[in-house]
């Protein structure tokens, strides 16, 4: 099973430390400049005796790549939506990049929002309208590895427990099409 995930939000929130953090396990200081355009990464999970691949694509937060970015969106079954908890504008642009995923996903994409680089002391920004906008939340730090694997376990659990819930109603019923055996066909009027 293939899961295509998406990293989003604003430039310098700690995007590609957080992917490379859950890809290698380790934290690579001040050697990544801001991402241009699109790059990508898998990663295989077990989910419920599952084994699942995350594609995992990591995106440029710059304005001036959001055209290319908006086109991953509508395959995505996931969106990871990262806020810098030290920087009060990249917390306040998650509302507009909420609106953009809205815009430009699937209507039941999974969407959690990250509040990363929690290892840096500070009491954390707001995060009320999570619940408003029915994203999961989770604090996470890409330096010390905090929730950072359980915030893509989480995404791919829910992804795995969606494909896997039956329908509760039934679309189709064999036997609404098919006649009973023991009763005679009215086709053609043989005996």
């Amino acid at each position: 099973v293939i899961l295509q995930t998406i990293l989003v939000g604003d430039s310098g929130v700690g995007k590609t430390s957080l992917l490379v953090q859950f890809d290698q396990g380790k934290f690579i200081p001040g050697s990544f400049s801001a991402t241009v355009g699109i790059g990508f990464t898998n990663k295989v999970l077990t989910v419920d005796e599952l084994k699942v691949r995350l594609q995992i694509w990591d995106t440029a937060g710059q304005e001036r790549f959001r055209s290319v970015t908006h086109a991953y969106y509508r395959d995505a079954q996931a969106l990871l939506l990262l806020y810098d908890i030290t920087s009060k504008s990249s917390f306040d642009n998650t509302r507009a990049w909420l609106t953009e995923i809205h815009e430009y996903a699937q209507d039941d994409v999974v969407i959690m929002l990250l509040g990363n680089k929690s290892s840096i002391h500070i009491k954390p920004l707001q995060t009320w309208f999570w619940q408003e906008y029915g994203v999961i939340f989770l604090e996470t730090s890409a330096k010390t590895g905090l929730n950072v694997d359980e915030a893509f376990t989480t995404v791919a659990k829910e992804l795995v427990s969606r494909s896997v819930q039956l329908p509760v109603e039934p679309r189709f019923h064999l036997h609404d099409v098919m006649q009973p055996e023991n009763e005679p066909s009215a086709c053609c009027g043989f005996s």
